[in-house]
């Protein structure tokens, strides 16, 4: 695993020098859009975004990667907007994982021009995220969480190593682990009520071995988005192995 993580590395940090001669001519260009909000998911934070927050920059783009508390899906949502006020509009709104639920209600504002869903639920009206993924195959990932007596769910070491992120360092895994956060359980069980999906521009980025939020998932639902996608053959972690992938994404969702 060692020898083919080190292969991916290498092949991505070409692509990353190569595609940086892009971003030049990005941050020429009259983006539409000035800021990107970047919302994390479960088990992870705001360091989640390290990679794509210096290239989005580059492009001439305010950037805020919100630390939501995931304490509920209320005041992750609140967290996402008070970080949406505080930039100038338009605003791209980019949600990871548990952050697709996020943005999928709080993007409904004026202000955010686009939404870019990375490897991240797209929930229908009323929806929960326990009830949008009871239609699908059973994660094999969720079978490594563990709840503590106030009633938020961690994933374990192994979970973070076998299916969260397996195709990172070892160095970067035990990283992610130890800086997760955890979330209540009680958030799987609240329905979004606004879909901004609807009536914004919708953009993703599709991972094809993703053992947390499905594949089969990401892919069912970019018809319903309209959305422009690409699809990365990575773990659920597309913002951190390819990270030049992701950030292309949304410098396109802020044209």
């Amino acid at each position: 695993m060692k020898r083919r993580t080190a292969l991916r590395t290498l092949s991505t940090a070409v692509a990353v020098a190569t595609f940086s001669f892009g971003y030049a001519a990005h941050a020429q260009e009259d983006l539409t859009a000035k800021s990107v909000v970047l919302v994390h998911g479960a088990f992870a934070d705001g360091s989640a975004w390290n990679r794509v927050t210096p290239l989005l920059e580059k492009a001439g783009l305010d950037v805020i990667a919100a630390q939501i508390p995931l304490s509920s899906l209320e005041a992750d949502v609140e967290t996402t907007k008070r970080a949406i006020d505080r930039l100038e509009g338009p605003v791209v709104l980019v949600g990871h994982s548990w952050g697709g639920m996020v943005i999928t209600e709080a993007g409904s504002q004026d202000k955010v021009h686009s939404l870019v869903y990375v490897a991240a639920f797209a929930p229908n009206e009323g929806q929960s995220l326990g009830e949008y993924i009871s239609d699908y195959p059973h994660a094999d990932g969720l079978d490594h969480l563990e709840k503590d007596t106030a009633g938020y769910y961690r994933l374990t070491d192994k979970g973070v190593a076998e299916h969260f992120a397996f195709d990172l360092l070892d160095t970067e895994i035990a990283a992610i682990a130890a800086s997760q956060g955890p979330i209540n359980s009680a958030s799987l069980g609240t329905p979004v009520t606004q879909l901004a999906w609807k009536d914004k521009p919708n953009f993703a980025v599709v991972s094809t071995q993703d053992r947390m939020t499905l594949t089969e998932i990401q892919r069912d639902q970019i018809g319903k988005l309209n959305a422009k996608s690409v699809e990365v053959d990575t773990s659920h972690v597309p913002m951190l192995t390819y990270p030049e992938v992701v950030a292309n994404m949304i410098i396109e969702a802020a044209k």
